[in-house]
């Protein structure tokens, strides 16, 4: 009998891979699949006071509880459907006197829950919390020493009152976090504000290409198809950015998630000569200034994340600039260490108010992109709209409005229409659809009026570069 909410999947052995989803009816791109609420989901240790411990939406001003003064609400009404779960969390905390790291309070919450309910199964779920895989059994030696810390951690925050677990349980839900723990963004899908387990999402295993996208949309995530999927076929995510060369990306699902990826994607080797591609013409760079070139490079991202985290951004650009100056007679036009001093610079860039230069670096940008990515992949569609809004400040708004209704294309299968991301590049891809039209009819008073309205304005700052980088959709303990 099909799982409630889960009509359109079914569990399988995947060859291979363990179990598996796959499809039970053709699926079109854009449709959700199949929707879940989190087993149970924290908020990170570094936003706990800015973002709602129940809806994960980031607000000014929060409601916090006045037992424990950790946890953070928008509202009274987030706060009553909290109290199930946070009424064990905040009596410990406030005998404790603080919380402890996010990965004991969601282990907490998780037991709790299981202590709540008599077992781990949750409806709609076709495994419980304990068969989820926990990998303990292939952990390094310094990951069993983190793995020790966390169980010792644990003990001294668990009440003696509440049920007490084995600690080969306490290890196995810590270890299940560790591999299987999902990020969550805020509202707008910008920034990850919280970790979260999934069962039935734990099941979808992973796959260079995907045919499906996950994204977290008013309190679930949604398993979105990317295109046409049979029925029959087996579900796929990316556990990882696609932007890698496949013995890269091979070597970091093995260190993240314990397995060897065989996709084709990987097998076969596909697109890896475009993303180490080196300049074409007459005089073909050698294999030793590529070489040079490309390690050069790596040293200059190491220094580029250090000026990012001391926030000094001059210098942040003149490192890029530097870069590129030496990268661009070497290096091809989608080569990814080139695309990712792009998109570095054309973020700061931005910040910095430098539009008009911005927009050069992030067109070169997305135009790598696109011979990269996947047509539908939602960190392209990201990018097309970053670089959209950097052409519209700059008032290159042919090329902005373009970028922007490239995005919305994408958005809308990866993210769906009423995901408040899609519904802001919605109002921007109209608003530079009228600003085209009147450029169109006159350029001229075009820029006199546009430069009338930015003058009575403040000038709007675009979001601080920051140094976090998308590793994928599972939030992996550092």
């Amino acid at each position: 009998m099909p799982k409630a909410g889960m009509e359109s999947v079914e569990l399988f052995s995947s060859e291979g891979k363990g179990r598996g989803l796959k499809a039970v009816k053709e699926h079109c791109a854009g449709d959700v699949i199949f929707a879940e609420r989190a087993y149970a989901a924290v908020v990170f240790d570094s936003l706990t006071h800015l973002v709602c411990h129940t809806c994960f939406k980031r607000h000014e001003k929060l409601h916090r509880c006045g037992h424990c003064k950790f946890a953070h609400y928008c509202d009274r009404t987030c706060q009553k459907n909290a109290w199930v779960n946070h009424k064990g969390e905040c009596s410990a905390i406030k005998k404790r006197g603080k919380a402890p790291n996010e990965n004991i309070r969601l282990a907490a919450q998780i037991m709790w829950r299981v202590e709540r309910e008599g077992g781990g199964l949750a409806d709609g779920s076709f495994v419980s919390i304990d068969e989820l895989q926990n990998h303990v059994e292939h952990f390094g030696e310094e990951e069993k020493k983190e793995l020790w810390v966390d169980v010792e951690s644990f003990l001294e925050f668990w009440p003696p009152d509440s049920k007490q677990f084995g600690m080969q349980y306490i290890s196995h839900i810590l270890g299940v976090i560790n591999c299987n723990g999902f990020t969550l963004s805020d509202q707008r899908g910008l920034q990850a504000v919280g970790v979260g387990v999934f069962p039935n999402l734990c099941l979808v295993n992973h796959d260079c290409w995907p045919n499906c996208s996950v994204i977290f949309n008013n309190g679930k995530i949604e398993l979105r198809a990317l295109g046409k999927i049979s029925a029959g076929q087996e579900l796929t995510v990316s556990y990882i950015d696609f932007l890698n060369v496949s013995e890269d990306r091979q070597q970091q699902l093995k260190k993240q998630y314990y397995f060897d990826c065989t996709c084709q994607h990987c097998q076969q080797r596909i697109k890896d000569d475009l993303m180490l591609a080196v300049k074409e013409g007459a005089e073909k760079p050698s294999q030793d200034k590529v070489k040079d070139i490309i390690q050069f490079s790596k040293d200059t991202l190491e220094k580029i994340d250090k000026a990012r985290s001391d926030g000094i951004y001059h210098e942040v650009v003149k490192l890029c600039r530097d870069c590129l100056a030496k990268q661009e007679p070497v290096l091809g036009d989608t080569n990814i260490y080139l695309l990712r001093i792009l998109s570095i610079l054309s973020e700061v860039l931005s910040y910095l108010q430098l539009f008009n230069e911005a927009a050069g670096y992030s067109k070169r940008m997305v135009d790598g992109y696109m011979k990269l990515y996947h047509n539908n992949n939602a960190q392209l569609g990201m990018a097309l709209m970053r670089t959209g809004v950097t052409h519209w400040h700059a008032g290159l708004i042919e090329v902005g409005h373009e970028m922007l209704c490239k995005a919305y294309a994408i958005l809308l299968v990866t993210h769906g229409p009423t995901h408040p991301i899609t519904k802001d590049l919605e109002a921007m891809r109209v608003q530079s659809e009228m600003e085209l039209r009147m450029f169109q009819q006159n350029e001229f008073m075009y820029y006199k009026m546009r430069e009338a309205a930015l003058q009575n304005q403040k000038i709007q700052v675009m979001p601080e570069p920051t140094n976090e980088v998308s590793h994928g959709i599972f939030q992996k303990k550092e």
